[in-house]
């Protein structure tokens, strides 16, 4: 009897180490991926949410704070990071990654929290500029989800997915996590919509707030004005905190001034790039508008400098800086955008450059935007543009840099576009700034790497927008495009079943016209791709067979230069497509 009970003793030890050998299998990067990816808010739900705008925002900070303690995070512990928040309509990306590598390389340790992401998910949180290695995502990952599962009451448990906050809350959360345990000195952190009731907005005590260029975006959550969208953006102000903004539309200025005087924050204006002593800093990032946005990173890092610390020997020693010794006001702002305002807001004043941050501005990457990937006979510009300013921005640089390629090639030059668009955007206010770019030929497509939904890559899977919505989107992009040709193409006869022939997976749109140049949808992106490319790239092992044949400018000439942009998610598809090659770099 004894021996049997040790039998039964060892086998249920035995068993218990074998389940817990399973769970632990379950529990990698692509593990943590699948089931982030089961809290994206599906099409249905998500439109149903766009009808109700406004009237529910004010249970968002309200709700995040419940799911980040649930989390394990507590409020106390958030106030524990030293915070700079940013957001703005386009801008505020590269003026974090400029933020994150100025103070990287004043020695600090970083932490960046940034959407969307690129190619993988795990670039969302940074450490020191890189993103989390993939088995120090899945731990935190599942930290917080346990956590959240464990602290939940019993009904919410039985709900499964139910009982976790949606995507970008849950990413949110998660970062502050990661940010308390790995310690960092300094957290750069990016909105996510809007600013006033978006996730990252229940941190109470940030050292430094900064607003990028506002302008149209997100209308359907936001509101449609653009002094709807600024009294969002300067939601993130606090009382004594000093805020940043870059010169502004005049009524978006004046949204912005009356916020900033409501919620007792100190608002200046930043200078010109090149108004600070000691010459124009060299920036890593290309393009007119990151002057703007390195002014403002360079009034947000100095502001955390003089408040938070300083150094002595090598040693960095808090600094207990009053608010009143806050950059102090030099001038009244004299831009043309902000002159007419009717509160006048101070410039910042500016100050001699430090060689550290110099060499922080200069060694800024921040994949996606005005971003140059040299192939084989082929070059690809990627720039997330989705507005039409930055787009505007996008088409001035890609003229500029196609051309000084142009020069340099002694055969001919092809021109393609690849572009997407999606949220409810108008495409001609994007499709109008590239019509100077002397384009040969465009092709649209959705952001999905290939036609098998369930064979695609985790990390860029989207349930937010239904394939059909998708493929409609890129008709009407077409047809767009191609009244902006004056080509008199009409694609609406029957945009149903030219989406249904796409979903089946084998079948392209041409605009079948000859006069100027033609325009093609592909279903996704890896087939656009590989079409293109046309076996000029031995790096693409496929060669898309299809019954469109690739034009005779293409195969023949001796570089196609192709502009990718519209969409950050098409950009981040790209990328995965030309090879993993790149994920390394972003």
């Amino acid at each position: 009897m004894v021996s049997i009970c040790k039998y039964m003793v060892s086998r249920r030890f035995t068993t218990a180490v074998q389940l817990s050998a399973e769970i632990m299998q379950q529990r990698t990067y692509e593990d943590a991926v699948k089931k982030l990816n089961s809290l994206q808010t599906n099409a249905q739900v998500l439109e149903q949410i766009r009808k109700t705008r406004g009237r529910l925002a004010q249970n968002n900070l309200p709700e995040m704070r419940s799911f980040t303690e649930r989390a394990g995070v507590k409020m106390e512990d958030l106030d524990k990071l030293s915070i700079i928040h940013i957001s703005g309509t386009k801008g505020k990306g590269s003026t974090c990654a400029f933020c994150e590598s100025i103070l990287r390389h004043e020695g600090l340790k970083t932490g960046f929290y940034s959407s969307p992401h690129l190619m993988e998910v795990r670039e969302r949180i940074r450490i020191n500029g890189k993103p989390l290695p993939k088995e120090t995502f899945a731990k935190y990952f599942f930290d917080c989800w346990d956590n959240l599962l464990n602290n939940g009451d019993v009904s919410t448990k039985e709900e499964g997915k139910n009982s976790m906050p949606a995507y970008f809350r849950f990413l949110t959360l998660m970062s502050f996590h990661v940010f308390l345990k790995e310690k960092v000195d300094v957290v750069i952190l990016e909105v996510g919509i809007g600013g006033a009731y978006d996730s990252t907005n229940i941190i109470r005590n940030p050292v430094a707030c900064g607003v990028t260029s506002l302008g149209m975006d997100h209308v359907s959550t936001l509101g449609g004005t653009i002094e709807s969208i600024a009294w969002q953006k300067a939601g993130i102000f606090k009382p004594g905190v000093p805020a940043f903004t870059v010169p502004q539309p005049e009524t978006a200025l004046d949204v912005v001034a009356n916020r900033a005087k409501e919620i007792k924050a100190p608002l200046h204006i930043i200078p010109p790039l090149d108004d600070y002593p000691g010459g124009l800093p060299v920036l890593g990032l290309e393009g007119d508008h990151q002057l703007l946005n390195a002014s403002l990173a360079v009034q947000l890092c100095q502001t955390w400098v003089s408040r938070r610390y300083t150094k002595d020997d090598n040693h960095e020693v808090e600094n207990e800086t009053s608010v009143e010794e806050a950059p102090r006001e030099e001038k009244l702002s004299s831009e043309p955008l902000t002159k007419k305002a009717k509160i006048e807001v101070p410039v910042a004043q500016t100050f001699e450059i430090s060689n550290t941050f110099r060499s922080g501005l200069k060694n800024t990457r921040w994949c996606g935007r005005n971003q140059v990937i040299v192939r084989p006979a082929v070059t690809f510009y990627l720039d997330g543009a989705h507005t039409p300013r930055s787009m505007e921005a996008c088409a001035r640089w890609f003229k500029r840099r196609a051309d000084e390629e142009k020069e340099k090639e002694s055969g001919t030059v092809a021109r393609v576009l690849l572009f997407n668009l999606t949220g409810g955007r108008d495409p001609h206010g994007l499709l109008k700034p590239v019509m100077k770019c002397d384009f040969d030929h465009a092709i649209f497509c959705p952001n999905n790497i290939n036609l098998n939904l369930k064979s695609s890559d985790s990390d860029l899977t989207n349930f937010t927008v239904s394939r059909d919505n998708q493929l409609r989107w890129c008709v009407e992009n077409q047809r767009v495009w191609m009244a902006l040709r004056g080509a008199g193409f009409q694609a609406h006869a029957d945009p149903t079943g030219n989406c249904t022939e796409i979903t089946n997976g084998h079948h392209v749109i041409k605009n079948g016209l000859d006069d100027g140049p033609y325009s093609t949808i592909f279903p996704c992106v890896s087939q656009a791709i590989r079409w293109l490319l046309g076996g000029k790239d031995p790096l693409i092992e496929e060669f898309c067979q299809e019954d469109l044949p690739v034009p005779d400018f293409i195969t023949k000439a001796s570089r196609v230069q192709v502009l990718v942009g519209g969409s950050l998610h098409l950009v981040g598809t790209v990328m995965k497509v030309l090879g993993p090659e790149i994920v390394g770099d972003v």
